[in-house]
């Protein structure tokens, strides 16, 4: 049997690994085109509202990172008079998530229409938006233009801060690297600052009051206008005669050497004091480690707490008459005058009734037997109302104690023997409560085992177990 020779071509060269190397690119071309497919998905579109669409058109970029995701399509008008801006975002950044924030920003100053729009995408493990669904209002910032901001204020006050501006540049000419450096140590000036109104505009209660505080004070040197400009004018007065007064400053001057060396040795003085103070210090160290993070945890708990305080606060002290706690403590004292003797009389009453209750307590089961066995006789009824079966009982232990029926009983339990049962005769008629059956084992409704003496005939119990 002949084996295949191998095809050869027209050099006489083998041509297989030629055409399994073709195979091999067209292989890895058509897997090139198959994820690029993949990974493009549709477009995906948000409403985002904001206050007006200054100088957004369509067409304008949308951007993550700095990075073009989208463009902008239609812009509308809605019936709250907001602008409605239609997002399209790419798959590669879309479905957008709950918690994502959009900001309107201006490349550079100059150009006009030259907008985008700086998307912060949510979490992922957030819910996902939906097509179509528009971003909070709470979640858009919207940059404000120069030209806007220039444009609130008035005539005057634009040629003041041009005139200002003009001023600077003229204070700042030669002098470029120390206003640099003096802007880098602004910087942090400014965050604490920023710090600081944050927590002014916290207490919203306060910074009301004390910018009503301020009007008042504005208000009342308003009313004061025309001697405002003669105390301006004492003033600077007053400071002409402190320059002119060369010979008195240079005499202080002179003496603020000594004042500075007396103020040494009373320094010296304190840093002794610290010395003492620093094995205070070095003690107290170790507890103030623990006491920045424990502040940290505590900070919401005391941000929890301001609405309590304020509660509390109102219910301890509120202006008018009888409506706070205060109020109630000025007559919590005739209220206990008045509570106890009622609450001693109450003790007395309850100490009294002691016995009462003692006596009471063994005719407790005979008084709801009454009261169930009263209930369920006249419980049936017919088309005439209600009726009850009514069986007369005779307990020969009640007529055993009568004067008159009595003796015919024993009589004719004697004559009956064995069948009337047995110790009926030694039964009276004051029988104790309780002893309308046998005595228990627990001897629970035993009268001869009551703490009180009891106004019956302890031995009128009945036989048996």
């Amino acid at each position: 049997m002949s084996s295949i020779p191998p095809s050869t071509g027209p050099a006489g060269k083998d041509w297989r690994p030629r055409v399994a190397g073709g195979l091999t690119i067209v292989v890895v071309a058509i897997a090139a085109v198959a994820v690029l497919l993949s990974s493009r998905t549709s477009t995906h579109r948000y409403l985002l509202a904001l206050p007006n669409a200054g100088q957004l058109v369509n067409g304008d970029e949308i951007r993550v990172g700095g990075r073009k995701v989208g463009t902008i399509g239609d812009l509308r008008l809605a019936r709250d008079r907001t602008a409605l801006v239609d997002l399209h975002v790419d798959g590669d950044v879309a479905p957008l998530h709950r918690g994502t924030t959009a900001t309107v920003r201006a490349p550079s100053l100059s150009g006009i229409a030259n907008r985008y729009v700086s998307l912060s995408p949510g979490p992922n493990n957030a819910p996902a938006l939906a097509d179509g669904s528009r971003i909070a209002p709470d979640r858009v910032t919207q940059i404000v233009d120069v030209d806007q901001l220039f444009s609130a204020l008035d005539a005057p006050t634009r040629a003041g801060l041009r005139k200002l501006i003009r001023g600077a540049s003229r204070t700042t000419a030669g002098r470029e690297k120390l206003a640099n450096a003096t802007l880098e140590e602004l910087n942090p000036a400014l965050r604490s600052g920023q710090q600081v109104f944050a927590e002014v505009a916290r207490d919203a209660p306060a910074l009301q009051t004390f910018l009503e505080s301020s009007s008042r004070v504005v208000g009342a040197l308003a009313l004061e206008k025309e001697t405002l400009p003669s105390l301006v004018s004492h003033a600077r007065s007053a400071s002409a005669e402190v320059v002119a007064e060369e010979s008195a400053v240079d005499a202080a001057l002179e003496r603020l050497p000594g004042t500075l060396r007396r103020g040494r040795t009373t320094l010296g003085g304190l840093n002794a004091t610290l010395q003492t103070a620093d094995p205070l210090v070095d003690a107290a160290l170790p507890a103030t480690k623990n006491l920045a993070p424990l502040l940290r945890r505590l900070r919401p708990l005391a941000r929890a707490a301001v609405p309590t305080i304020a509660d509390t606060r109102r219910l301890v002290r509120t202006p008018g008459a009888q409506n706070d706690l205060i109020d109630l403590l000025h007559r919590t004292p005739a209220l206990a005058d008045a509570a106890v003797p009622a609450l001693r009389n109450t003790a007395a009453a309850a100490t009294a009734a002691v016995p009462v209750a003692t006596f009471v307590r063994p005719y407790t089961p005979d008084f709801v037997g009454w009261l169930r066995d009263f209930s369920q006789a006249s419980a049936g009824y017919d088309a005439n109302g209600h009726y009850a079966r009514i069986q007369p009982i005779i307990n020969e232990n009640a007529l055993v104690g009568d004067s008159v029926i009595g003796p015919a009983v024993r009589s004719l339990v004697k004559l009956l023997g064995p069948l009337a049962g047995a110790g009926s005769e030694d039964v009276g008629a004051r029988r104790c409560p309780g002893t309308a059956t046998q005595i228990r084992p627990d001897g629970s409704n035993d009268p001869k085992k009551s703490d009180e003496p009891l106004d019956c005939d302890s031995g009128a119990v009945l036989p048996g177990p």
